[in-house]
């Protein structure tokens, strides 16, 4: 064995390189894990969503093969965490043919590779997502509500009374992490793509940082990598093609849009699986629009929330002016029961 001072390297360094290793390793998936409920998670920013991606750990370079100081690399990487979107539109995949189909294909592909069953959606919070966006506070989620609200008129201009039916036939994957049920080309292509231009718009009209750089691509995710980081340690890097040959053309069924979600990447999801809600419109609806009980429910807990802030607010503020009023009076009393003593003292 070479002397560390001749060059080499002994075997307690060996050790401890590996260690660092191991828990950089451990590190990066224990990340991964608190981003594996997020509809949008490191690679899936890019390619679920259609997001730039976040920064990778290896900086030392920029785009233009520029060597980076330490502070212009945190400043990047804020910049990035800033931008992040934690809140999206969801038109919530509810049809029963789709969700049988997606699960028929989710066992095919674990029979294949048990390892995968971690890497699957879960049937209750499949969606389209329509556009994503980034609400720090309950001021902007309720700024995003009213936006979400003016968007329903624009969208019965588009379907102009026609309901919206998407079919999802085929399957595909994005850069062999993220494998997704394709929109099937057709009529309904044009209108959809014309209420998420309208959803963009409506919502940055409003202030609201949403949309992303990419066009629009419409698709059905039942499975990804992130959900899973310790598959990377398997060897599992991309999603096998002959997992899923069979199903490369299988017509999945339709789902007729009857509800737009605006939804939360990271509150904790619902009883039955779905994201967190913020509030809804209804599409096509027979009833002619009318919202179901559970978005009155939503509506209900909303208008309650702000009306008892608002109480808060008028209640704060007034006890502040009564104690400035008060204040006002003390002094002006102090102030006279001097002068009254100064002048007893001067008849004395």
């Amino acid at each position: 064995m070479e002397h560390p001072g001749a060059g080499g390297i002994n075997s307690s360094e060996c050790e401890n390189l590996s260690r660092k290793k191991e828990m950089s390793e451990e590190l990066e998936a224990n990340t991964m894990d608190s981003l594996v409920d997020k509809p949008f998670a490191t690679i899936d920013i890019k390619d679920d969503g259609g997001i730039t991606d976040v920064p990778q750990n290896n900086l030392e370079r920029s785009e233009g093969n520029e060597w980076l100081s330490k502070d212009q690399i945190k400043k990047r990487k804020k910049k990035h965490k800033d931008y992040q979107p934690n809140y999206f539109l969801s038109i919530p995949i509810t049809d029963k043919e789709i969700t049988r189909g997606i699960k028929i294909l989710q066992n095919a592909i674990t029979q294949q590779d048990k390892r995968m069953s971690k890497a699957m959606t879960d049937d209750g919070s499949l969606h389209v997502t329509l556009l994503v966006m980034r609400l720090l506070n309950d001021d902007e989620i309720n700024i995003g509500i009213d936006a979400l609200l003016e968007l329903k008129p624009c969208i019965e201009e588009i379907l102009q009374g026609k309901y919206l039916t998407l079919p999802f036939q085929g399957i595909d994957t994005f850069e062999n992490q993220v494998g997704f049920v394709k929109l099937a080309e057709g009529d309904h292509t044009n209108p959809l793509l014309e209420i998420a231009e309208a959803a963009k718009r409506t919502f940055q009209e409003k202030g609201i940082l949403a949309g992303e750089s990419r066009s629009f691509k419409p698709h059905l995710t039942f499975m990804k990598l992130s959900k899973a980081p310790w598959l990377r340690k398997k060897g599992v890097k991309k999603i096998d093609p002959k997992l899923y040959e069979k199903f490369i053309s299988h017509r999945f069924g339709e789902e007729m849009v009857h509800r737009i979600d605006l939804c939360s990447m990271v509150k904790k999801k619902q009883s039955n699986g779905y994201y967190h809600c913020e509030s809804s419109i209804v599409i096509g609806d027979k009833n002619g629009g009318e919202p179901d009980d559970a978005e009155l429910v939503r509506l209900s807990k909303r208008l309650v929330e702000n009306a008892v802030l608002k109480a808060v607010q008028q209640y704060l503020e007034e006890t502040q002016n009564k104690n400035k009023q008060g204040d006002g009076s003390s002094m002006k009393t102090e102030e006279a029961d001097r002068n009254g003593t100064d002048s007893d003292n001067n008849r004395k």
